[in-house]
């Protein structure tokens, strides 16, 4: 009888188990499963892939993706009308370090693992009320950009679409390890692999563990101690082992590069992206060009830091770094924009505050891009380098209503996008300045 009475609790538990509160509150008011409607109007409407500006769209969202472009209010249909807004697709930004703020030097020793976790809850919501839709996020410590990933996508709390790296690879002693403490603690960073075969494991490791992509850094960096943002670090035969492994398994890979070596090794590896890219020489413009590896640049923290050297608090010993890096980057990026390099949008929020990302597009302008081409940087470009083309980068039929609305024509004026009036991600509106 035992026994039966415990088989009877199990099966009822399981039955109860089977419902979902939102099963239950559907049978308990008659409600169905159908996906919401919402319609948007505006003045207008941006074609990023053109540039063609479409007059008085209306757009219809099912859901969480858009269905039509240019139909009407259906009976019952939620309808925004945003008046004289201009309407784009939410931004991407290829280049964040979501789960820090800007704490540089010996203070980093002081944030723990939740306190890093805590911090990327605080930023996702910044980020995704500035107008970023989707990041993607190269470097973090104890895998918590993945934690914060599957929290947003559970719906536990606002954020944009994440493609986490998680911890980057990097040598002993290099830009990605842990440098500040003395030998006697034996500290190194979560993702410090060297030689072939500890690099292969480290990608196995992070993909084991959740990452989207593979984060690399091939040579020093500025914001770490002891190394030169000129020298290589990982060799070619390592970052061919680790492009190998992640394509395989089908991870893209980011490459951190300064130095012009590490920028040509990276890319005769396969990287798919060279990140920050400082002092690039024709050399690698050339390699990058042949194998179509896209450049993201990360020129507005220069002049956030030049304007706030005080209040950034950098050490000594990045400061030094950060004013070099800054004389010569600018014109070699230049350069490279010209060239015809491909470019996607990148910014590395946390080095200055979160939700500035926007103030990256007129740095581009400034190197000579039309506001167009650095829109597309965060759109078109930025949605081919994620692998997401399908999903995102231009509002169409079908694709996730993702979708942001300035006050002005951001072709004319391309810091219109520093100030949105609305954001929309999947078909939930996280911010409106226009009128309801």
């Amino acid at each position: 009888m035992k026994n039966f009475f415990f088989c009877c609790v199990l099966s009822l538990i399981a039955c109860v188990a089977s419902t979902s509160p939102a099963q239950t509150a559907a049978a308990q008011t008659g409600a169905t499963n159908s996906p919401k409607t919402t319609v948007i109007r505006a003045a207008h409407l941006l074609d990023v892939k053109s540039g063609r500006m479409i007059d008085n769209p209306v757009l219809v969202i099912t859901g969480d993706r858009i269905t039509s472009l240019s139909g009407s209010a259906a009976a019952g249909a939620n309808v925004i009308d945003l008046g004289g807004a201009t309407l784009l697709p939410g931004l991407i930004d290829a280049h964040t370090h979501i789960t820090f703020d800007p704490t540089f030097g010996y203070q980093q020793l002081s944030i723990s693992i939740p306190k890093e976790a805590l911090t990327g809850a605080k930023n996702a919501k910044i980020t995704l009320e500035a107008r970023l839709t989707t990041i993607r996020n190269v470097g973090a410590s104890g895998f918590t950009d993945i934690a914060l990933r599957d929290s947003i996508n559970e719906g536990m709390l606002p954020g944009p679409r994440i493609l986490a790296s998680g911890p980057p690879l990097g040598i002993t002693g290099g830009h990605c390890d842990n440098n500040l403490l003395p030998y006697e603690y034996h500290v190194h960073a979560d993702g410090v692999a060297d030689g072939i075969a500890a690099v292969q494991h480290q990608v196995r490791e992070n993909i084991k563990y959740g990452a989207d992509l593979i984060k690399i850094c091939a040579t020093g960096g500025v914001l770490s101690k002891g190394d030169d943002p000129q020298a290589s670090q990982y060799t070619l035969e390592e970052m061919k082992a680790i492009v190998a492994d992640a394509h395989r398994l089908g991870r893209k890979v980011a490459a951190h590069a300064h130095g012009a070596q590490g920028i040509q090794w990276a890319t005769e590896a396969g990287v798919d992206s060279i990140e920050h890219g400082s002092y690039i020489d024709d050399a690698g413009i050339a390699a990058m060009k042949q194998h179509g590896t896209y450049l993201v640049p990360t020129i507005y923290l220069q002049t956030w830091i030049l304007e706030n050297f005080k209040q950034a608090g950098l050490p000594p010993m990045y400061e030094g770094k950060m004013r070099d890096v800054i004389a010569v980057a600018r014109k070699n990026l230049t350069r490279a924009f010209a060239s015809g390099v491909k470019v996607a949008f990148g910014t590395d929020a946390a080095v200055y505050p979160h939700g500035l990302n926007a103030h990256e597009f007129n740095e581009y302008v400034h190197m000579g891009m039309t506001p167009l081409q650095a829109i597309q940087t965060a759109t078109v470009n930025a949605a081919d380098l994620l692998g997401w083309s399908d999903r995102i980068g231009t509002l169409e039929a079908g694709k996730f209503a993702d979708i942001v609305a300035v006050s002005s024509d951001p072709t004319k004026d391309v810091t219109t996008l520093e100030h949105p009036v609305f954001v929309m991600k999947g078909g939930v509106v996280y911010r409106n300045e226009g009128r309801p």
